[in-house]
């Protein structure tokens, strides 16, 4: 093989402050659009994001260019400048400082994109949680 070959993928979850619900629906397409396009800047490719007013999920392609802690950084930083800056300026805003990354098999991408997809159905019926969102850090369990 002449050139690397990387093939990796990780699902994130993280919080808004202190859990409040923070991302209404006035807001939630262009938070989530401010995500992608961070990605889009660091060369990750967006799978899936979602969630529901206090907290995100992405499931992305993940760049060897990056670590997983930078990738988040900058994804949270830049989002949360955008909606306190541009969005609603003035309005509180703000990201929990810490997050979970999972790494996700090449087979398990759809289940794990659908489920992102559907996290407004998933709260709404309190249906199964995942066994990747059981081992998550005290103040994001039970997403």
């Amino acid at each position: 093989m002449r050139a690397n070959f990387t093939q990796l993928y990780l699902h994130y979850v993280w919080a808004t402050w202190d859990r409040l619900p923070l991302i209404t629906p006035d807001i939630q397409k262009l938070v989530y659009a401010a995500i992608i396009k961070e990605c889009e800047q660091l060369k990750c490719t967006v799978i899936a994001v979602g969630g529901i007013e206090d907290h995100v999920h992405l499931l992305t392609g993940f760049p060897v260019t990056v670590s997983v802690s930078e990738l988040i950084k900058q994804i949270k930083g830049s989002s949360s400048h955008f909606i306190t800056h541009e969005v609603k300026p003035g309005d509180f805003f703000k990201w929990q400082g810490s997050y979970a990354a999972f790494t996700v098999s090449h087979d398990a991408i759809n289940s794990v994109a659908n489920y992102i997809r559907n996290q407004a159905n998933h709260h709404q019926q309190k249906s199964l949680i995942s066994t990747w969102e059981l081992n998550l850090p005290g103040d994001l369990k039970g997403d």
